[in-house]
């Protein structure tokens, strides 16, 4: 690993600002990076690296103008989520039915943070349609964990996360539906923000839906509110979208301050099980932010039906997304994918509306709740890291699990409320896996959690352990062995 990939976003922003050094050079540094070590993860199966070259000549040669601005990125190279769009380049959506399909135009949040001065290098690998919380798909095989190779990085932004934890990148692109940033950031040991709706706008085919979101991935706080900065903004084809705020999020998180009433939780009221090192590790986290001024209560707020409505309005959403696509090309699409889209369609209109007024209701409670607390705190996820060969978690200490998803309640309870949540790592287990926190405030309060999350960086000292070199436990299995077969095994319908 060069000087110039253990760098944080920050410190080569700031290098690239001064002309210390070069955006041909941190692409000739991240590619280097990436052939050393991304043949043992899958992290970023597309490289445009012709592409990224042409960028960052281009921005060496174009004169600096008053509008690159301090919140500017000037050429930091950074990977996109395989699901976001890049003009010229590959695009699967991790699927067979797009294998070979080449993108005509880009994201919105390409496009804005191509504007900001980023640098696209690689495309990062998802399950397909980013449907899991782990990252295998038919077309590029599966991702692994450089923490240590055998187990998941997570999904469904596995392979930003992994790219990030392992020095392939500064920044990657997440969206998160029902923790698709949020899992792998824990799993991997990096940090990511599932942000308010609106806060980055999107272009949706149904655009009220507030439950999915594009964020920021990245390997520290600051880096991650540098990237936010660069993603938010309002879009006249997003209803949802705001203003960007006045105060940059970076300030905030150059301004570590932990809000004074803290509320945490090991199973959100909600989980059916927790591994109890997770737990454990979680609630010390917590208890260790406990000081003059600063109380943490254990509380939670009221998410009981969140099981009965996510599920429902999970299916809505998918059937938008994904029904058309299904009747055209089932047979190149997988169990989980079919089973999502069936599992939606099988809903009738008073469940929907049920569950959509249900939501409602749980979201004013939660919005209660934060009236007296700044913070809720909980584990990102039930589990540490698994098996990577896992499609998904069926079972945790005995307990089956009801859905394929179901393990991952945690992150799509609070998806539900439409507050912001912020992972961060906070411990280690035993095995040597990262453990991550789960930060939530009321929505709009990304200023808040990032000067939190900064202050708790500090406190528990990890940020330093990314990046890292990849890991191989004993009697490593080779990535070609994981590829996947069929997938599927253990659905239920919730």
């Amino acid at each position: 690993m060069t000087d110039l990939t253990r760098l944080t976003a920050c410190e080569t922003v700031e290098l690239l600002a001064r002309s210390a050094v070069s955006p041909l050079e941190l692409v000739d540094a991240a590619l280097a990076r990436i052939a050393e070590v991304d043949p043992r993860l899958n992290a970023l199966p597309t490289l445009c690296a012709e592409q990224a070259r042409e960028q960052a000549r281009a921005l060496m040669a174009r004169p600096r103008r008053a509008d690159d601005g301090a919140a500017g990125l000037h050429g930091l190279p950074i990977a996109v989520k395989d699901n976001n769009e890049v003009a010229g380049v590959r695009c699967t959506m991790g699927s067979r039915v797009f294998a070979d399909r080449i993108a005509q135009t880009s994201d919105l949040i390409v496009e804005r943070l191509q504007a900001r001065g980023a640098i696209v290098l690689a495309k990062s690998n998802l399950p397909e349609f980013a449907a899991g919380g782990t990252t295998t798909n038919e077309v590029f095989g599966t991702t692994v964990n450089p923490w240590r190779t055998d187990v998941t990085c997570g999904g469904s932004s596995g392979g930003s996360a992994a790219a990030l934890a392992s020095g392939q990148v500064w920044l990657a692109t997440g969206n998160d539906f029902a923790g698709s940033i949020r899992i792998p950031s824990a799993f991997c040991g990096t940090v990511g923000l599932r942000p308010t709706p609106g806060t980055v706008a999107r272009i949706q085919r149904q655009p009220y839906s507030p439950l999915s979101v594009e964020g920021p991935m990245a390997r520290t706080v600051a880096d991650c509110a540098l990237m936010l900065d660069c993603e938010a903004g309002p879009l006249a084809d997003d209803p949802l979208s705001r203003p960007a705020p006045a105060q940059r999020y970076l300030s905030a998180a150059r301004a570590p301050q932990l809000p004074p009433r803290l509320a945490f939780s090991a199973d959100l009221g909600v989980a059916p099980v927790i591994d109890p090192e997770v737990a454990a590790l979680c609630r010390t986290a917590a208890e260790r932010l406990q000081g003059p001024g600063v109380r943490v209560e254990l509380a939670q707020p009221d998410l009981h039906d969140a099981l009965q409505v996510f599920p429902v309005l999970r299916g809505h959403i998918y059937v938008g997304r994904l029904a058309s696509i299904m009747d055209a090309h089932r047979d190149r699409m997988t169990a989980p994918v079919i089973w999502n889209v069936e599992a939606g369609l099988r809903c009738g209109m008073r469940e929907l509306v049920d569950a959509e007024i249900a939501q409602a209701a749980l979201a004013r409670r939660v919005l209660r709740f934060f009236d007296r607390h700044d913070l809720l705190l909980c584990p990102v996820a039930l589990t540490p890291p698994f098996d990577a060969r896992a499609p998904h978690l069926q079972s945790l200490r005995g307990v089956e699990f009801d859905f394929y998803f179901h393990w991952m309640i945690m992150t799509w309870a609070i998806t539900l409320t439409g507050c912001p949540a912020l992972s961060l790592p906070c411990a280690i287990t035993a095995d040597g896996l990262p453990v991550g926190l789960q930060l939530v405030g009321p929505p709009g309060s990304e200023h808040r959690l990032f000067a939190a999350a900064s202050a708790m960086e500090q406190i528990y000292g990890l940020a330093s352990r990314v990046p890292r070199d990849p890991l191989d436990p004993p009697g490593h299995v080779p990535l070609d062995l994981l590829r996947p077969g069929p997938l599927g095994a253990g659905l239920r319908q919730p």
